[in-house]
């Protein structure tokens, strides 16, 4: 009788003995796991930090916007404002004899290039939203586009209104807001996208839409040698552009304010604002440098 009561003894003291190994193993499993989370990013790379080592930045750019950033057919570099400034900040942080390193991005694949590291910062018509400050930082606001049309002379779109018909094609480029804009205000309207400003514009131009719409600087950019098309006064909003870093990059983030403080105190930002934007009828030069904006 007292074998078989230790017995019963031993089958009680079973499911206890088992609940708290796995209790252990659940603690020492958490524990584990946020010491591995808290090493991880105790050792973030900072990229500012490379930078300084290496004497250069890597930039993400885009090759298809003209006067943005363009790809040089005969030089097989890529040239525009952006390029001209990602230049100016890069030796503002690092000096005279560093480097500004440009790989090609699209819509896309700028953000997944910042977060697996292959960028140190994007410079590409980038604009600040309060979605896109969830996933990435940005500098301070570096040109204040206006969202606008591009149709041809001909055309008898002119307003937002003009667009609220059936039938009406639109034409945007993926990873923008046009499309959820044309649904808030001209629902009517369709939407057609591209991967590329090249692409959209070729297809504006075949009849594949009736308007294109974009940043007010990029549309100047297509038509400034195209002279059958007009850029229209309607602005469907404010299209802050800001530098995008990845998150918790803050050193890096506060280099590139400070170099674009002293760029716009200088006269260098002006200067550079003008070279490529100056001489494009209608535009307005002190509205994109402003920096009163308002992030959406």
């Amino acid at each position: 009788m007292k074998n078989m009561k230790n017995m019963k003894n031993m089958k009680t003291g079973q499911p206890q003995t088992i609940k708290r190994i796995i209790q252990a193993l659940a603690c020492s499993l958490l524990l584990l796991l946020a010491t591995s989370l808290t090493a991880c990013s105790s050792k973030q790379e900072s990229s500012y930090a490379r930078a300084k080592q290496s004497k250069q930045i890597t930039w993400g750019v885009r090759p298809d916007t003209k006067l943005f950033g363009l790809t040089n057919i005969k030089t097989g570099k890529i040239e525009g404002f952006e390029i001209d400034l990602a230049t100016a900040i890069t030796k503002q942080i690092l000096g005279p004899k560093s480097k500004a390193v440009f790989r090609p991005i699209t819509e896309k694949t700028r953000i997944t290039l910042l977060h697996n590291g292959s960028l140190d910062a994007v410079i590409s018509t980038m604009t600040i939203t309060k979605e896109r400050m969830k996933v990435i930082d940005f500098s301070d606001v570096y040109f204040n586009a206006n969202e606008s049309m591009i149709v041809k002379k001909s055309s008898k779109i002119r307003s937002i209104a003009d667009l609220n018909k059936k039938g009406v094609v639109v034409i945007a480029i993926k990873g923008t807001d046009v499309a959820n804009q044309v649904a808030k205000l001209a629902s009517k309207a369709s939407v057609k996208q591209f991967d590329d400003y090249g692409s959209a514009f070729n297809a504006l131009k075949a009849g594949q839409g009736d308007v294109m719409i974009d940043d007010n600087g990029i549309l100047a950019g297509l038509i400034a040698d195209t002279p059958e098309f007009t850029l229209t006064k309607a602005s469907l909003a404010e299209e802050p552009y800001g530098i995008g870093v990845e998150k918790g990059q803050t050193e890096m983030r506060q280099a590139i304010n400070q170099a674009l403080k002293q760029l716009r105190a200088n006269g260098k930002y002006d200067q550079l604002v003008k070279k490529w934007f100056g001489k494009v009828s209608g535009f307005d030069v002190k509205h994109a440098e402003s920096q009163k904006v308002k992030i959406q």
